[in-house]
């Protein structure tokens, strides 16, 4: 195994980041976006009325493992391209420039997705907080100006360099596990009624509309569906990371682990505890965990467990903003991107993508806009994050599937299992991105419509106008083992 630079100028690049994450805070970051306490809390409302509690907690066993599976095949294919750019990246050099295009887009849809409903939902928390404390009460208005307050914050706290932001992943996975251990020993202990074990693992709840009860099972599965998403945050902070071609994949392999333990345990604890179905769903306060607190263990200790998850969502989207920026700086670096001679600036201070940051901030805004004005809005928020996020991650691993032995293993490797485990991803992400495009409730209407298929074609046709009016001519990955690579050790030997 090569030094972390010297293998990252055989793939062509010279080293313009700051390697100082340690393996630990490469599995922190993935860890980090993933966070179980924003994700499951955040779409805990939509699971009750899309399949209720089995479809919650059987849904969440059976995506996470299918994730784990297309994470493992994620991995040994990261192993051999540690880059920035990540999936694309990888898609480039085993399937070609056009795949590489098309996955680039698709990621960094997922990204701004995946930022614009993390922060949006702690905004809603927050919300949810500032009632039980103040009594105010939460409008699409003041929800839209905490978020872009929010944003401005994660754009103020990632110009700090990669040493804050490794720090504060460091710190965020303590959070989540004992966040999720606070919050379900609490409400383990409290002196309340609890649910019994057949209503946690077998309560089948359908308020969508539709009456097959095996596709509201399907349409259910949005709340781990987007929950899962983001661990390949781990490889596009490889640039920052020591022993990037070991830490890299198991970054993504231990955070989607720890993340399908402790999201097992914190859904079970608040299904158990819920008193009043219906008026869980209802909540005056606009998110239904907290009226599960409130109901169990009254205002104080309601406000408390919010504060914790609130902060949780808060590195979530910090640690994703981080990731995005990084796509956005390799991207941009490789010429892909309107303005790329911007976005691929490094700051000489920190060596941080400055304006790739602020960038990675104002577009998830945009796309919460719609907010404002429909209810539904949130909804195709999260779905935008999954349908640009999963295919983004099956392309690649398919595309190394498709190139056989040509598609040499890096330092840590599936072996013999590379075959049967990849194609198994590959058939998840094809069934999972269907399932993420249906309607998600009826009557359809404009409101409740699922714009997650409409945004996906939308992206893919983005990416196909971007790539020939621009991309074509300018977009351009060096070779392996390329000039840059010879360049850059001439550098070092001046």
């Amino acid at each position: 195994m090569l030094d972390d630079d010297a293998f990252l100028r055989q793939l062509g690049y010279k080293n313009e980041l700051s390697r100082r994450m340690s393996p630990f805070g490469n599995v922190a970051i993935s860890a980090t976006v993933i966070c179980v306490l924003a994700g499951c809390m955040s779409l805990f409302g939509y699971g009750l009325g899309h399949g209720g509690p089995a479809v919650m907690l059987w849904g969440w066993v059976i995506i996470g493992l299918f994730t784990l599976l297309l994470g493992l095949s994620l991995a040994d294919v990261t192993s051999r391209y540690p880059t920035s750019g990540g999936l694309y990246f990888m898609a480039h050099h085993l399937g070609g420039p056009r795949w590489a295009f098309g996955v680039g887009c698709l990621n960094l849809l997922g990204l701004w997705g995946a930022i614009a409903g993390i922060d949006y939902g702690a905004a809603t928390f927050i919300g949810a907080f500032a009632n039980l404390q103040w009594g105010i009460q939460p409008t699409p208005g003041t929800t839209m100006v905490i978020f872009g307050c929010i944003l401005l914050l994660h754009g103020l706290l990632n110009l700090g360099g990669i040493r804050l932001v490794d720090l504060l992943n460091k710190i965020s996975v303590w959070w989540q596990l004992g966040g999720v251990t606070v919050i379900v020993g609490t409400l383990a202990l409290a002196p309340a009624e609890h649910q019994s074990a057949e209503f946690v693992f077998t309560h089948f709840q359908n308020d969508t509309g539709f009456t097959n009860a095996l596709y509201v099972c399907l349409i259910g599965g949005l709340l781990a569906g987007y929950t899962f998403c983001g661990y390949d945050a781990s490889t596009h902070l490889s640039e920052e990371t020591k022993h990037a071609q070991i830490s890299a994949p198991r970054g993504i392999v231990h955070a989607i682990l720890f993340s399908w333990a402790a999201g097992f345990v914190l859904l079970a604890g608040l299904l158990w505890s819920i008193q009043d179905y219906a008026a869980t769903q209802n909540s005056a306060t606009g998110v239904p965990p907290a009226q599960i607190f409130l109901d169990v263990l009254g205002v104080g200790w309601a406000k408390a467990l919010l504060l914790i998850v609130i902060v949780a969502m808060l590195f979530c989207g910090n640690a994703e903003t981080a990731a995005a920026s990084r796509m956005i700086y390799a991207f941009s670096r490789d010429e892909a991107l309107p303005g790329s001679a911007t976005w691929k600036r490094v700051s000489s201070r920190n060596r941080t993508p400055v304006p790739a940051v602020w960038l990675s901030v104002a577009v998830p805004f945009v796309l919460a806009l719609p907010a404002l004005y429909s209810p539904a809005a949130y909804g195709a928020i999260t779905a935008i994050n999954a349908v640009g996020m999963i295919p983004a991650y099956g392309i690649p691993v398919y595309l190394s599937l498709r190139a056989g032995d040509r598609a040499k293993p890096g330092a840590w490797s599936l072996g013999r299992w590379r075959q049967p485990i990849g194609w198994i991803a590959v058939v998840y992400v094809a069934v999972i991105t269907v399932i993420l495009c249906l309607p998600q409730s009826a009557p359809i209407t404009a409101q409740s419509f699922n714009y997650a298929g409409v945004t996906l074609a939308g992206a893919l046709l983005i990416a196909w106008l971007l790539w020939i009016t621009q991309g074509r001519r300018t977009y351009k990955i060096p070779p392996l083992g390329s000039a840059a690579h010879q360049s850059a050790i001439a550098d070092e030997v001046l």
